[in-house]
Protein backbone atom coordinates (compact mmCIF):
# COMPACT_ATOMS: atom_id res chain seq x y z
CA UNK A 1 0.00 0.00 0.00
CA UNK A 2 2.34 2.68 1.07
CA UNK A 3 5.07 3.36 -0.90
CA UNK A 4 8.05 4.82 1.59
CA UNK A 5 11.37 6.45 0.06
CA UNK A 6 14.65 7.21 1.52
CA UNK A 7 15.41 11.02 0.75
CA UNK A 8 18.48 13.29 1.13
CA UNK A 9 17.75 15.22 4.05
CA UNK A 10 18.90 18.82 4.64
CA UNK A 11 19.73 19.52 8.08
CA UNK A 12 21.84 21.75 10.19
CA UNK A 13 25.74 21.29 9.89
CA UNK A 14 26.77 20.59 13.54
CA UNK A 15 30.12 21.79 12.88
CA UNK A 16 28.49 25.37 12.46
CA UNK A 17 25.12 24.86 14.49
CA UNK A 18 26.33 23.45 18.06
CA UNK A 19 23.14 23.50 20.05
CA UNK A 20 21.01 22.36 17.87
CA UNK A 21 17.78 22.80 20.08
CA UNK A 22 18.07 26.26 20.16
CA UNK A 23 17.54 26.51 16.50
CA UNK A 24 14.67 24.01 15.91
CA UNK A 25 11.02 25.42 16.29
CA UNK A 26 7.39 23.93 16.35
CA UNK A 27 5.41 23.80 13.46
CA UNK A 28 3.64 26.42 11.93
CA UNK A 29 0.22 26.13 13.02
CA UNK A 30 1.25 26.23 16.71
CA UNK A 31 3.50 29.66 16.65
CA UNK A 32 1.64 32.66 18.46
CA UNK A 33 2.85 35.95 16.91
CA UNK A 34 4.62 36.29 20.71
CA UNK A 35 6.28 32.78 19.93
CA UNK A 36 7.77 33.43 16.21
CA UNK A 37 9.28 37.01 18.06
CA UNK A 38 10.81 35.02 21.02
CA UNK A 39 12.52 32.31 17.98
CA UNK A 40 13.71 34.89 16.43
CA UNK A 41 15.42 36.18 18.82
CA UNK A 42 15.96 32.71 20.24
CA UNK A 43 18.95 32.31 17.56
CA UNK A 44 20.10 34.41 14.16
CA UNK A 45 19.36 30.79 12.60
CA UNK A 46 16.06 29.53 14.27
CA UNK A 47 14.34 27.79 11.40
CA UNK A 48 11.55 29.84 12.00
CA UNK A 49 12.49 32.29 9.39
CA UNK A 50 11.85 29.12 7.09
CA UNK A 51 9.13 27.53 8.81
CA UNK A 52 6.78 30.77 9.37
CA UNK A 53 8.33 34.10 9.26
CA UNK A 54 7.12 37.59 10.09
CA UNK A 55 4.51 39.02 7.79
CA UNK A 56 5.59 42.65 7.13
CA UNK A 57 3.48 45.47 5.74
CA UNK A 58 5.18 45.84 2.74
CA UNK A 59 4.60 42.51 1.62
CA UNK A 60 3.19 41.73 -1.69
CA UNK A 61 3.46 39.09 -4.90
CA UNK A 62 6.91 39.51 -5.33
CA UNK A 63 8.21 39.72 -1.70
CA UNK A 64 6.60 38.33 1.02
CA UNK A 65 7.22 35.96 3.75
CA UNK A 66 7.34 32.52 1.26
CA UNK A 67 9.94 34.19 -1.24
CA UNK A 68 12.05 35.03 2.16
CA UNK A 69 11.61 31.21 3.12
CA UNK A 70 13.02 30.38 0.20
CA UNK A 71 16.01 33.02 -0.41
CA UNK A 72 16.84 32.17 3.50
CA UNK A 73 17.45 28.47 2.43
CA UNK A 74 19.31 29.17 -0.25
CA UNK A 75 21.57 31.74 1.34
CA UNK A 76 22.12 29.07 4.40
CA UNK A 77 23.33 26.06 2.19
CA UNK A 78 25.50 28.83 0.36
CA UNK A 79 26.73 29.38 4.12
CA UNK A 80 26.93 25.77 4.91
CA UNK A 81 24.91 26.63 7.46
CA UNK A 82 22.34 24.60 5.86
CA UNK A 83 23.72 21.16 4.45
CA UNK A 84 22.01 17.65 2.17
CA UNK A 85 22.70 14.29 3.29
CA UNK A 86 25.21 12.65 1.21
CA UNK A 87 23.55 9.87 0.90
CA UNK A 88 19.43 9.31 0.80
CA UNK A 89 18.05 7.89 4.07
CA UNK A 90 15.09 7.00 6.22
CA UNK A 91 15.72 8.78 9.39
CA UNK A 92 14.39 7.59 13.26
CA UNK A 93 13.97 10.04 15.48
CA UNK A 94 13.22 9.15 19.23
CA UNK A 95 11.71 11.85 20.84
CA UNK A 96 12.13 12.32 24.52
CA UNK A 97 9.83 14.40 26.31
CA UNK A 98 8.03 15.01 29.68
CA UNK A 99 4.10 15.55 30.40
CA UNK A 100 1.82 15.68 33.71
CA UNK A 101 5.11 14.53 35.67
CA UNK A 102 5.78 11.51 33.56
CA UNK A 103 8.70 10.75 31.03
CA UNK A 104 7.95 9.69 27.53
CA UNK A 105 9.94 8.29 24.77
CA UNK A 106 7.93 8.74 21.04
CA UNK A 107 9.54 6.77 18.00
CA UNK A 108 9.22 8.37 14.68
CA UNK A 109 10.16 6.43 11.46
CA UNK A 110 10.79 10.41 9.40
CA UNK A 111 10.84 9.26 5.07
CA UNK A 112 9.18 10.48 2.03
CA UNK A 113 5.48 8.63 0.86
CA UNK A 114 4.48 8.78 -2.21
CA UNK A 115 1.08 11.34 -2.22
CA UNK A 116 -2.25 9.29 -3.02
CA UNK A 117 -5.92 10.66 -3.18
CA UNK A 118 -8.08 9.75 -0.48
CA UNK A 119 -9.77 7.49 -2.25
CA UNK A 120 -7.55 5.32 -3.27
CA UNK A 121 -7.66 4.21 0.73
CA UNK A 122 -4.08 4.08 0.95
CA UNK A 123 -3.28 7.09 3.05
CA UNK A 124 -6.17 8.04 5.45
CA UNK A 125 -7.60 11.16 7.06
CA UNK A 126 -10.05 11.60 9.78
CA UNK A 127 -10.54 15.40 10.55
CA UNK A 128 -11.80 17.93 8.12
CA UNK A 129 -9.62 20.99 6.94
CA UNK A 130 -10.07 24.85 6.21
CA UNK A 131 -9.24 26.12 3.71
CA UNK A 132 -7.08 29.33 4.64
CA UNK A 133 -4.66 27.21 6.77
CA UNK A 134 -4.13 24.61 2.93
CA UNK A 135 -3.25 28.00 1.52
CA UNK A 136 -0.89 28.94 3.69
CA UNK A 137 1.36 25.92 3.06
CA UNK A 138 0.14 25.55 -0.46
CA UNK A 139 1.87 29.27 -0.78
CA UNK A 140 5.06 27.78 0.54
CA UNK A 141 5.19 24.86 -1.40
CA UNK A 142 5.37 26.66 -4.39
CA UNK A 143 7.71 29.35 -3.24
CA UNK A 144 10.07 26.60 -1.55
CA UNK A 145 9.26 23.22 -3.52
CA UNK A 146 10.29 22.14 -0.13
CA UNK A 147 8.30 20.35 3.19
CA UNK A 148 9.76 22.12 6.63
CA UNK A 149 7.60 20.24 8.60
CA UNK A 150 6.58 16.71 8.41
CA UNK A 151 3.03 15.33 8.53
CA UNK A 152 2.60 13.03 11.36
CA UNK A 153 0.99 9.29 10.29
CA UNK A 154 0.41 6.24 12.40
CA UNK A 155 0.85 2.51 11.32
CA UNK A 156 0.28 -0.97 12.60
CA UNK A 157 2.55 -3.58 13.68
CA UNK A 158 1.00 -5.80 15.60
CA UNK A 159 3.77 -8.57 15.37
CA UNK A 160 6.54 -6.01 16.40
CA UNK A 161 7.86 -6.62 12.73
CA UNK A 162 9.11 -3.21 11.98
CA UNK A 163 10.25 -2.61 15.80
CA UNK A 164 13.01 -4.72 15.48
CA UNK A 165 13.95 -3.26 12.31
CA UNK A 166 14.36 0.10 13.85
CA UNK A 167 15.78 -1.15 16.64
CA UNK A 168 18.87 -3.20 14.83
CA UNK A 169 18.96 0.28 13.13
CA UNK A 170 19.55 2.30 16.30
CA UNK A 171 22.54 0.27 17.51
CA UNK A 172 25.10 2.33 16.14
CA UNK A 173 25.68 6.32 16.67
CA UNK A 174 23.04 8.86 16.05
CA UNK A 175 23.70 11.57 13.71
CA UNK A 176 21.87 13.96 16.33
CA UNK A 177 21.78 14.22 19.65
CA UNK A 178 19.87 17.60 21.02
CA UNK A 179 19.06 18.25 24.65
CA UNK A 180 16.78 21.17 26.23
CA UNK A 181 15.72 21.69 29.20
CA UNK A 182 12.26 20.04 28.24
CA UNK A 183 13.02 18.01 25.65
CA UNK A 184 15.67 15.61 23.67
CA UNK A 185 15.70 14.74 20.04
CA UNK A 186 18.19 11.98 18.94
CA UNK A 187 18.22 11.10 15.20
CA UNK A 188 19.76 8.26 13.47
CA UNK A 189 20.10 8.25 9.01
CA UNK A 190 19.28 4.71 8.39
CA UNK A 191 21.43 4.95 4.45
CA UNK A 192 21.99 1.07 4.56
CA UNK A 193 20.37 -0.89 1.35
CA UNK A 194 19.08 -3.83 3.31
CA UNK A 195 17.39 -2.10 6.29
CA UNK A 196 15.97 0.79 3.96
CA UNK A 197 14.77 -3.01 1.57
CA UNK A 198 13.45 -4.04 4.85
CA UNK A 199 11.70 -1.02 5.89
CA UNK A 200 10.06 -0.47 2.53
CA UNK A 201 9.10 -4.04 2.07
CA UNK A 202 7.01 -3.76 5.79
CA UNK A 203 5.38 -0.45 4.59
CA UNK A 204 4.39 -1.79 1.65
CA UNK A 205 0.99 -3.68 3.11
CA UNK A 206 -0.14 -1.35 5.48
CA UNK A 207 -2.05 1.96 5.43
CA UNK A 208 -0.72 4.83 6.82
CA UNK A 209 -3.29 7.21 8.93
CA UNK A 210 -2.82 11.04 9.16
CA UNK A 211 -2.58 12.02 12.85
CA UNK A 212 -1.36 15.57 12.30
CA UNK A 213 -1.08 17.19 8.95
CA UNK A 214 -4.00 16.99 7.01
CA UNK A 215 -3.49 20.72 5.60
CA UNK A 216 -0.05 20.07 4.18
CA UNK A 217 -1.16 16.47 2.80
CA UNK A 218 -4.24 18.29 1.20
CA UNK A 219 -1.92 20.94 -0.10
CA UNK A 220 0.41 18.81 -1.47
CA UNK A 221 -2.49 17.04 -3.42
CA UNK A 222 -3.00 19.94 -4.75
CA UNK A 223 0.54 21.04 -5.54
CA UNK A 224 0.75 17.85 -7.37
CA UNK A 225 -2.14 17.83 -9.54
CA UNK A 226 -1.00 21.59 -10.28
CA UNK A 227 2.78 20.55 -11.11
CA UNK A 228 1.68 17.65 -13.41
CA UNK A 229 -0.54 19.46 -15.48
CA UNK A 230 0.93 19.76 -19.18
CA UNK A 231 4.19 18.07 -18.09
CA UNK A 232 5.80 15.04 -19.55
CA UNK A 233 4.71 13.80 -15.81
CA UNK A 234 6.39 10.28 -15.09
CA UNK A 235 5.27 10.02 -11.24
CA UNK A 236 8.89 9.98 -10.11
CA UNK A 237 9.13 13.56 -10.01
CA UNK A 238 9.92 15.17 -6.24
CA UNK A 239 6.57 16.23 -5.80
CA UNK A 240 4.81 13.00 -5.96
CA UNK A 241 6.03 12.26 -2.40
CA UNK A 242 5.73 13.81 1.05
CA UNK A 243 8.03 13.94 4.23
CA UNK A 244 6.31 11.86 7.06
CA UNK A 245 7.09 10.86 10.47
CA UNK A 246 5.32 8.00 11.03
CA UNK A 247 4.48 6.47 14.58
CA UNK A 248 2.97 2.98 15.69
CA UNK A 249 -0.16 3.25 17.12
CA UNK A 250 0.79 1.40 20.35
CA UNK A 251 3.64 3.16 20.78
CA UNK A 252 3.75 4.74 24.03
CA UNK A 253 4.60 7.68 23.63
CA UNK A 254 1.83 8.73 21.63
CA UNK A 255 -0.07 11.10 23.84
CA UNK A 256 -3.51 12.24 22.19
CA UNK A 257 -4.72 15.35 24.40
CA UNK A 258 -8.31 16.47 23.76
CA UNK A 259 -9.15 19.80 22.47
CA UNK A 260 -11.89 21.59 25.38
CA UNK A 261 -14.18 24.00 24.21
CA UNK A 262 -13.77 27.16 25.38
CA UNK A 263 -16.92 29.78 24.59
CA UNK A 264 -17.56 33.68 24.94
CA UNK A 265 -19.95 36.01 23.39
CA UNK A 266 -22.85 33.76 24.31
CA UNK A 267 -26.40 35.64 24.55
CA UNK A 268 -28.05 35.76 27.92
CA UNK A 269 -30.92 33.92 26.06
CA UNK A 270 -28.93 31.19 24.87
CA UNK A 271 -26.92 30.59 28.23
CA UNK A 272 -30.83 30.42 29.89
CA UNK A 273 -31.99 27.82 26.98
CA UNK A 274 -28.89 25.99 27.29
CA UNK A 275 -28.92 25.65 31.06
CA UNK A 276 -33.17 24.52 30.40
CA UNK A 277 -32.32 21.99 27.71
CA UNK A 278 -29.02 20.44 28.82
CA UNK A 279 -32.28 17.76 30.96
CA UNK A 280 -33.46 17.01 28.22
CA UNK A 281 -30.64 14.87 26.51
CA UNK A 282 -28.62 14.28 29.52
CA UNK A 283 -27.98 12.87 33.00
CA UNK A 284 -26.60 15.41 35.19
CA UNK A 285 -24.47 14.68 38.30
CA UNK A 286 -22.62 18.10 39.70
CA UNK A 287 -19.22 17.91 41.08
CA UNK A 288 -18.30 21.01 43.29
CA UNK A 289 -14.50 22.98 42.85
CA UNK A 290 -14.53 22.78 46.93
CA UNK A 291 -14.18 19.24 46.78
CA UNK A 292 -10.73 18.02 47.05
CA UNK A 293 -10.83 14.99 44.66
CA UNK A 294 -12.80 17.01 41.76
CA UNK A 295 -10.13 16.08 39.14
CA UNK A 296 -9.22 12.75 40.11
CA UNK A 297 -13.42 12.41 39.98
CA UNK A 298 -13.16 14.00 36.73
CA UNK A 299 -10.51 11.43 35.01
CA UNK A 300 -12.69 8.66 36.69
CA UNK A 301 -15.84 10.05 35.53
CA UNK A 302 -15.33 10.92 31.95
CA UNK A 303 -14.26 7.60 30.58
CA UNK A 304 -14.46 7.49 26.57
CA UNK A 305 -15.51 5.10 24.61
CA UNK A 306 -18.03 4.07 21.33
CA UNK A 307 -20.74 2.69 23.33
CA UNK A 308 -21.48 5.82 25.83
CA UNK A 309 -20.70 9.56 26.06
CA UNK A 310 -19.85 11.69 28.98
CA UNK A 311 -18.91 15.42 28.97
CA UNK A 312 -17.81 17.59 31.73
CA UNK A 313 -19.22 21.51 31.52
CA UNK A 314 -18.44 24.67 33.48
CA UNK A 315 -19.96 28.25 33.54
CA UNK A 316 -23.91 27.53 34.12
CA UNK A 317 -23.47 27.54 38.18
CA UNK A 318 -20.40 29.04 40.27
CA UNK A 319 -17.86 26.56 41.28
CA UNK A 320 -19.63 23.26 39.91
CA UNK A 321 -18.86 21.28 36.99
CA UNK A 322 -21.50 19.60 35.28
CA UNK A 323 -21.14 16.05 34.29
CA UNK A 324 -23.26 15.06 31.48
CA UNK A 325 -24.23 11.58 30.52
CA UNK A 326 -26.40 11.21 27.51
CA UNK A 327 -29.86 9.81 28.25
CA UNK A 328 -31.43 8.48 24.74
CA UNK A 329 -28.46 8.19 21.48
CA UNK A 330 -30.98 7.74 19.35
CA UNK A 331 -32.22 11.22 20.04
CA UNK A 332 -28.79 12.76 19.89
CA UNK A 333 -28.21 10.44 16.51
CA UNK A 334 -31.32 12.37 14.97
CA UNK A 335 -29.98 16.08 15.49
CA UNK A 336 -26.48 14.43 13.96
CA UNK A 337 -26.03 15.20 9.92
CA UNK A 338 -27.08 12.23 8.42
CA UNK A 339 -24.34 10.83 6.21
CA UNK A 340 -21.94 10.24 9.58
CA UNK A 341 -21.79 7.49 10.40
CA UNK A 342 -22.30 5.45 13.67
CA UNK A 343 -19.27 5.49 15.08
CA UNK A 344 -19.16 9.68 14.54
CA UNK A 345 -22.36 10.35 16.07
CA UNK A 346 -21.04 8.35 19.40
CA UNK A 347 -18.16 10.57 19.57
CA UNK A 348 -17.80 13.32 22.58
CA UNK A 349 -16.67 15.85 20.28
CA UNK A 350 -19.54 15.10 18.12
CA UNK A 351 -22.08 15.45 20.42
CA UNK A 352 -20.60 18.97 21.46
CA UNK A 353 -20.36 20.07 18.14
CA UNK A 354 -23.70 19.32 16.51
CA UNK A 355 -25.69 19.28 20.20
CA UNK A 356 -24.30 21.68 22.74
CA UNK A 357 -22.74 23.75 20.58
CA UNK A 358 -25.39 23.93 16.77
CA UNK A 359 -28.55 23.08 18.71
CA UNK A 360 -28.82 24.19 22.01
CA UNK A 361 -26.37 27.12 21.76
CA UNK A 362 -27.53 27.91 18.33
CA UNK A 363 -23.91 29.18 18.39
CA UNK A 364 -23.43 29.65 14.13
CA UNK A 365 -26.08 32.30 14.82
CA UNK A 366 -24.55 33.99 17.73
CA UNK A 367 -23.16 37.06 15.48
CA UNK A 368 -19.06 38.26 15.34
CA UNK A 369 -19.20 38.32 19.19
CA UNK A 370 -19.58 34.60 20.06
CA UNK A 371 -16.11 33.07 19.90
CA UNK A 372 -14.83 29.41 20.05
CA UNK A 373 -11.43 28.67 21.03
CA UNK A 374 -9.59 25.38 22.32
CA UNK A 375 -7.63 24.72 25.10
CA UNK A 376 -5.87 21.59 26.30
CA UNK A 377 -5.44 21.54 29.89
CA UNK A 378 -8.89 21.50 31.68
CA UNK A 379 -8.01 22.19 34.73
CA UNK A 380 -6.43 25.71 32.59
CA UNK A 381 -9.97 25.53 30.57
CA UNK A 382 -12.01 25.85 34.05
CA UNK A 383 -9.54 28.82 35.26
CA UNK A 384 -10.36 31.01 32.26
CA UNK A 385 -14.30 30.78 32.79
CA UNK A 386 -13.85 31.40 36.68
CA UNK A 387 -11.88 34.54 36.04
CA UNK A 388 -14.60 35.82 33.08
CA UNK A 389 -12.61 35.50 30.36
CA UNK A 390 -14.95 32.59 28.66
CA UNK A 391 -18.95 31.57 29.53
CA UNK A 392 -18.31 28.19 29.05
CA UNK A 393 -15.69 25.48 29.42
CA UNK A 394 -16.53 22.05 28.17
CA UNK A 395 -14.42 18.92 28.77
CA UNK A 396 -13.68 16.15 26.40
CA UNK A 397 -12.38 12.84 26.84
CA UNK A 398 -8.84 11.97 24.67
CA UNK A 399 -9.64 10.12 21.99
CA UNK A 400 -7.97 7.16 21.74
CA UNK A 401 -6.46 6.10 18.95
CA UNK A 402 -7.78 2.75 18.10
CA UNK A 403 -11.48 4.81 16.92
CA UNK A 404 -8.98 7.66 15.47
CA UNK A 405 -8.50 4.01 13.05
CA UNK A 406 -11.99 2.85 13.16
CA UNK A 407 -13.55 6.52 12.02
CA UNK A 408 -11.08 6.56 9.10
CA UNK A 409 -11.62 2.82 8.19
CA UNK A 410 -15.65 3.48 7.52
CA UNK A 411 -14.56 6.70 5.92
CA UNK A 412 -15.38 9.36 7.63
CA UNK A 413 -13.86 12.02 9.88
CA UNK A 414 -14.16 13.42 12.94
CA UNK A 415 -15.00 17.06 13.50
CA UNK A 416 -12.33 19.95 13.54
CA UNK A 417 -10.32 20.26 16.34
CA UNK A 418 -10.88 16.64 18.16
CA UNK A 419 -7.70 15.59 18.68
CA UNK A 420 -4.34 17.01 19.55
CA UNK A 421 -1.01 14.86 19.14
CA UNK A 422 1.56 15.84 21.54
CA UNK A 423 3.80 17.25 21.35
CA UNK A 424 3.81 18.02 18.00
CA UNK A 425 7.10 17.19 15.59
CA UNK A 426 9.50 20.07 15.28
CA UNK A 427 10.37 21.37 12.24
CA UNK A 428 14.09 21.93 11.74
CA UNK A 429 15.73 18.70 12.68
CA UNK A 430 15.47 17.37 8.39
CA UNK A 431 13.72 18.76 5.73
CA UNK A 432 12.70 17.48 2.60
CA UNK A 433 13.58 19.64 -0.54
CA UNK A 434 11.88 18.12 -3.87
CA UNK A 435 14.81 19.58 -6.25
CA UNK A 436 18.64 19.48 -4.96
Amino acid sequence: MAELRPFRGIRYNQGKIKDISAVICPPHDIIPPHLQEELYHRHENNFVRIEFGRELPQDNGVENRYTRAVATIESWLEQGILQPEARPAIYIHDYYFNFAGRKYRRRGLIATVRLEDWDKRVIFPHEGTLARSKNDRLNMLRACQANTSPILALYQDREQVLKDILDRATAGRPIVDAQSEDERHVIWAVDDLQLIGSIRSFMVDQPLYIADGHHRYESALIYKKERAAGTAFTGEEGFNFIMMTLVEFDDPGLLILPPHRLVRGISRAAMQRLKESLGTFFHIEEISLDDKRVWQRLDEILVGGLDHVHLGLFGLQDDVVYILAVKDQQMVDNLMPAFHSDIYRRLDVSVVDHLILEELLNLGNQGEQAVLTYNYDRQDAVNRVRDGEFQLAILLNPVKAAVIKAIADAGDRMPRKSTYFYPKEPAGLVFYRMVL
